[in-house]
């Protein structure tokens, strides 16, 4: 059996191609997304398509748009996607976000996207591509999915403490109402590692809550294990 090969419970995941493979960021991020019955759904940053295919599983009405930069990358998504059962309501789009024209808008757009700024490159041009982002880029992204989103739609974009930080402080969520935060930390009693916001443009009343990854060292907590139950053949 491929070690490339991630197998869901209903689908399978190919990671050949592309430069960033599965990680908790990203099913953390789909699996913890909300809406309201969704039809039309974005994914900015695609990769092997993992998200796109957590959320397809997810809300069984939405036809879902997948953009990836990187021709490898959005080579396998297209791949996984095609072999999956949610094939039909599946597209993937080898472009920058930032020169993608829609002709609809969107009851859902969802991130995971670059995350280290101004920071030292890394020397493999495609992880560089995937995982580095100048300052502008938060700009750019913020800007154009406050654009593409429905009047009652949600934004949701997973960040780690400092980058969230970073985006508030350059005004990048001014237009934004945050409604919602998902505090994710690795042990109970340990500092936020990651941050996952929910953006709107109507103005609600704002919820928090935490998320922790592990009761103890190689142990998921019971929030993991039930979060990602209906996904991790493990579980």
């Amino acid at each position: 059996m491929s070690k490339s090969i991630f197998h869901f419970k209903q689908f399978s995941v190919n990671q050949d191609g592309s430069a960033m493979k599965i990680n908790t960021d990203g099913v953390l991020l789909a699996a913890k997304a909300t809406a309201s019955h969704p039809t039309t759904i974005l994914d900015i940053g695609a990769g092997t398509g993992v998200i796109s295919l957590m959320l397809a599983q997810r809300f069984s009405n939405a036809v879902i748009d997948a953009l990836e930069i990187n021709e490898d990358a959005t080579i396998c998504a297209r791949k996984n996607f095609s072999a999956s059962p949610f094939a039909t309501r599946l597209n993937v789009y080898a472009t920058d976000f930032q020169i993608f024209n829609p002709r609809i808008q969107y009851d859902l757009i969802i991130s995971n996207p670059p995350f280290f700024v101004n920071s030292l490159k890394n020397p493999d041009q495609a992880k560089m591509i995937a995982r580095h982002a100048q300052e502008d880029f938060f700009e750019h992204l913020f800007s154009r999915a406050y654009e593409w989103l429905s009047d009652e739609g949600s934004f949701q974009v997973i960040l780690p403490s400092s980058i969230k930080e970073f985006v508030v402080e350059k005004g990048f969520l001014d237009q934004w109402c945050i409604h919602h935060a998902v505090l994710i930390r690795s042990f109970e009693h340990s500092e936020v590692i990651r941050v996952i916001l929910s953006l709107s443009k109507q103005k609600k009343e704002y919820s928090q809550e935490d998320f922790v990854i592990y009761q103890e060292k190689g142990i998921y907590s019971k929030d993991y294990e039930s979060l990602l139950q209906p996904f991790f053949l493990k579980f």
